[in-house]
């Protein structure tokens, strides 16, 4: 099955410069938890999720709508086309531990987006209609979905069934609930926040 029959094809958009309360206005609206960002061409410049904005008004102390989304999107990105296997968007989806991929064409340009629910209803779509091929399973829908869960913290070498040690925690009256100083004081090594 190829990516363009379950991509969406309507999907919202913001830009580098808009302040994150639009990002979270097209979310509310549109029930997502991610939202593409692009240029005036509509080639994807990087993507932002709920949990990004979240965390960089935590981070920075701030409102949405005084915080742009240039410093808060991942532009780290990994994508896929429309005539791509339904398969090879899951490994990418899997390997790089992304629920949502945009879809893009040879340039860039953005052509819907898939992701990983769009997928499992298919798997669910497919099993109830036994009178067609299966293209999709759940198998390979919950494969993804173990995949993109484990930590980042255990993914070297360490199997997601293997207990992990707990490094001793800190202590309550040690832990502030003030945002730290600074937005870096606890920037990930993928997010600008």
């Amino acid at each position: 099955m190829k990516v363009e029959k379950l991509m969406k094809s309507d999907v919202g958009v913001c830009h580098p410069g808009d302040p994150g309360a639009i990002a979270a206005k097209i979310m509310w609206e549109r029930d997502c938890g991610a939202v593409p960002v692009v240029d005036d061409r509509l080639q994807v410049v990087g993507m932002i999720t709920d949990r990004d904005l979240c965390i960089a008004s935590y981070l920075q102390g701030k409102p949405l709508y005084e915080i742009s989304v240039a410093g808060v999107m991942s532009q780290q990105l990994w994508t896929c086309r429309p005539d791509d296997d339904i398969s090879g968007a899951e490994k990418v989806m899997r390997e790089h531990q992304v629920r949502r991929l945009p879809v893009t064409d040879e340039e860039g340009l953005l052509k819907g987006i898939l992701s990983l629910n769009d997928i499992a209803l298919e798997a669910a779509n497919e099993a109830k209609t036994k009178t067609r091929k299966t293209e999709v399973s759940f198998t390979s829908v919950a494969q993804t979905l173990v995949d993109i869960s484990v930590p980042h913290s255990r993914r070297a070498g360490a199997s997601p069934t293997q207990p992990r040690r707990r490094k001793a925690a800190k202590k309550r009256s040690q832990l502030s609930s003030a945002p730290p100083s600074s937005p870096t004081d606890r920037r990930g090594p993928e997010k600008g926040l």
